[in-house]
């Protein structure tokens, strides 16, 4: 069965306060489309997936590896790949809006387990 959806009949979910977003996700891949408050941050934390990271308004500053050695901002049409088990914290600078992939999909962000970004 081949689904077609518009962004528009997906379901938003308040994550917290200061996130929501809306998720379609096949068998091996997975797309979110998210809105976050200014000041809103995404604790170090990694996992098995992939994960593409697109901006469409705002900025997010992004700390990757272990140690956080690198730094990076990315604004409205920048895209970041991040590499399966790479550790990466984010801060959202303005009210951003994103869209992340992940191959496999986020099997924590579908049964609601990411108490990462639901204790911040």
């Amino acid at each position: 069965m081949i689904d077609q959806l518009n962004w528009d009949a997906v379901p938003t979910e308040q994550v917290t306060d200061s996130m929501q977003r809306k998720i379609v996700a096949g068998e091996k891949l997975m797309i979110v489309k998210m809105k976050f408050k200014d000041g809103f941050h995404v604790p170090l934390h990694h996992h098995e997936n992939e994960q593409i990271t697109q901006v469409i308004s705002g900025t997010i500053r992004f700390w990757l590896g272990e140690d956080k050695q690198q730094q990076m901002e990315l604004t409205a049409g920048d895209v970041l790949v991040i590499p399966p088990n790479m550790p990466h914290e984010a801060l959202m600078i303005g009210d951003v809006e994103a869209m992340d992939t992940w191959a496999p999909p986020r099997q924590d962000w579908l049964d609601g387990t990411d108490d990462y970004l639901r204790e911040g």
